[in-house]
């Protein structure tokens, strides 16, 4: 058997054992396999090294403050009023509910960075409106734990930035901002959110579904006056990166130098995610939860979620220096190859394997240890490098929410909306297998895609 395999084998087991049997956190579980992996080959003297790559890469910091702004706008609210103005704009439609669950939490999902925590924050207002409509209840948990685990291929979501890096190793040389990247992304997002809105329209003909009773709808004018500050947030957010876009190889490049517009695209990551919290702090309506006190307690508190985060990616990072230096990629891209599958086929058989292994292993760590493996395979097959880099996301961080063992975007949702296993279950296959084509279809390059 290939060594490459046996590698993997052990660290998928490892991860079993210790996070889906054990209970354990995932960030112990990746940690232990690199522990077992470097007794197993016998590289201990490379373990500064790995530490050494791991900690000074600087997407791993803008993770670490993409996460810590999500935490503070989850807790100052401030994205809720915008969950208000789009359920009071199209909550009047027949399914209104469930468009607006897929809007706001596809939009939220995206700046918290967390599938289940999305899922209970505003599926604690999406799922009872869906519910008084009419639409049954597994239905209204899947709708709302589908949409919310697209935030994870949604900028400025942290598997974004994962995503990036994997490219950026693989191709050093390539003239990428950080804005056609993330352009490249939300043309690939709107083809997904589109994709959900058809399934809620015809479910919602299906189940005969009706439109909110208008003494349930909240008051678009007054909604629009109490919380139009949380409008300007993801101007805040999206704006830099859209110029950045835009404007890189003519305005900033004229004025600083080609050097100076690629240093500029590069540190957008690093700075953004402060500048957003800091107008959080200014937007937020309880002045009291945005003291410099209350702002260090909340990142006290929020210590339990924050490490585990930025731990997996660490050890993650870890991991693939390790297999880097034992060429897994390579002959794990060797073996898919050896197949014969054709471009189809390795799209279909990637696809099958993230899906899998998405199963056991967050999308967070699927993206860092082996996003250069898929990104390396797809391109030999036929695919665009750059399609298949901004997918990685999506293969990765949205199937690992919605399908069990993992799928924890499933379980809070019906956790929320009160519903049967079993119909929870039977209604997700069509979610599951709708996201499984959408992906090959895209990656196929069946699809026109902003930005590329």
């Amino acid at each position: 058997m290939p060594t490459s395999l046996i590698y993997l084998g052990i660290m998928l087991l490892v991860i079993i054992v210790w996070f889906v049997c054990m209970k354990r956190p995932i960030y112990e579980a990746v940690f232990l396999s690199f522990l077992l992996l470097l007794t197993i080959t016998g590289t201990w003297e490379n373990l500064p090294q790995y530490f050494e790559k791991a900690i000074s890469t600087s997407l791993l910091y803008s993770m670490l403050a993409f996460v810590c702004m999500s935490i503070l706008m989850t807790k100052t609210k401030i994205i809720d009023g915008c969950i208000g103005i789009i359920l009071a704009l199209i909550g009047r439609l027949r399914g209104g509910a469930g468009y607006a669950a897929v809007i706001s939490s596809a939009f939220m999902g995206s700046l918290s960075g967390s599938g289940p925590g999305n899922v209970m924050a505003t599926g604690a207002i999406t799922i009872p409106s869906m519910k008084r409509s009419g639409f049954p209840a597994e239905l209204a948990a899947n709708i709302e734990s589908n949409a919310s685990y697209m935030g994870n291929m949604i900028p400025p979501s942290s598997n974004i930035v994962a995503a990036m890096g994997a490219f950026t190793a693989l191709y050093p040389n390539f003239e990428l901002s950080t804005g056609k990247f993330w352009i490249i992304l939300w043309g690939i997002s709107l083809w997904f959110v589109i994709q959900r809105v058809f399934m809620v329209w015809a479910f919602c003909k299906y189940y005969k579904v009706e439109p909110l009773k208008k003494e349930e709808l909240p008051s678009l004018k007054e909604t629009l006056k109490e919380n139009w500050t949380g409008l300007l947030l993801p101007v805040i957010i999206l704006l830099p990166f859209v110029l950045d876009y835009i404007l890189k190889d003519g305005f900033f490049t004229e004025r600083l130098g080609a050097q100076g517009a690629k240093l500029l695209s590069s540190s957008i990551l690093l700075f953004i995610g402060g500048v957003a919290s800091i107008y959080t702090c200014i937007a937020a309506r309880n002045k009291s939860l945005v003291t410099p006190k209350a702002i260090a307690m909340l990142f006290s508190k929020s210590i339990k979620s924050i490490v585990p985060a930025i731990a997996v990616c660490l050890f993650g990072y870890m991991i693939g220096s390790m297999f880097a230096d034992m060429n897994v990629s390579e002959e794990m891209g060797g073996i898919i190859a050896s197949w014969n599958f054709g471009k189809l086929g390795t799209v279909v058989a990637i696809c099958i394997i993230t899906c899998f292994m998405g199963m056991v292993i967050p999308g967070s760590s699927l993206v860092v240890i082996f996003g250069s493996t898929f990104i390396s395979t797809l391109t030999n097959a036929g695919c665009d490098p750059l399609l298949s880099a901004a997918m990685l996301p999506c293969i990765c961080g949205v199937m690992c929410g919605i399908t069990p063992p993992l799928g924890l975007g499933m379980y809070a949702g019906m956790t929320l909306a009160e519903s049967d296993f079993e119909k929870t279950f039977k209604n997700n296959l069509w979610w599951v297998a709708a996201q499984f084509a959408l992906e090959v279809i895209v990656l196929m390059g069946w699809l026109p895609i902003l930005g590329l």
